[in-house]
């Protein structure tokens, strides 16, 4: 199981990049070079993020794109639900459909409790804690 799968670990590296570049315009051809990401998987993940308040996006000669918010008010939890949805462990389904003992489930309390700790734990780590090295 990842926790951070490769799109998400994509945009973080390209995030925090841009994030160091503050308050400058940076473009994708910048982005490619220096994170090698492949360009067209690296637009769709800026697109997300712009998309999602997390960046702007500027067109034309000297286009590209910079942080939208402050380093510390973009938090991991965003960029990994822009990409992955709602933070969830376990969906309880069993052969693609909700598992009838869900409600009765003592291992579902458990991974349930378990879910939030995690949640509450990537939810204390912003751009500006990644940027800092905390």
């Amino acid at each position: 199981m990842k926790l951070i799968p490769r799109n998400t670990d994509y945009a973080v590296r390209a995030i925090c990049y841009i994030a160091k570049k503050r308050p400058a315009v940076v473009s994708v051809a910048e982005l490619v070079k220096k994170i090698k990401i492949p360009r067209p998987f690296l637009r769709k993940i800026l697109q997300t993020l712009n998309s999602e308040g997390m960046l702007i996006s500027y067109k034309g000669k000297g286009g590209g794109f910079r942080l939208a918010r402050k380093p510390e008010a973009v938090y991991l939890t965003d960029i990994m639900e822009a990409f992955q949805g709602p933070f969830k462990l376990n969906e309880c389904f069993f052969k693609r459909k909700i598992c009838p003992d869900r409600n009765k489930c003592c291992l579902k309390k458990k991974i349930d409790s378990i879910e939030r700790m995690v949640y509450r734990e990537l939810r204390s780590i912003t751009l500006g804690s990644v940027l800092r090295g905390h």
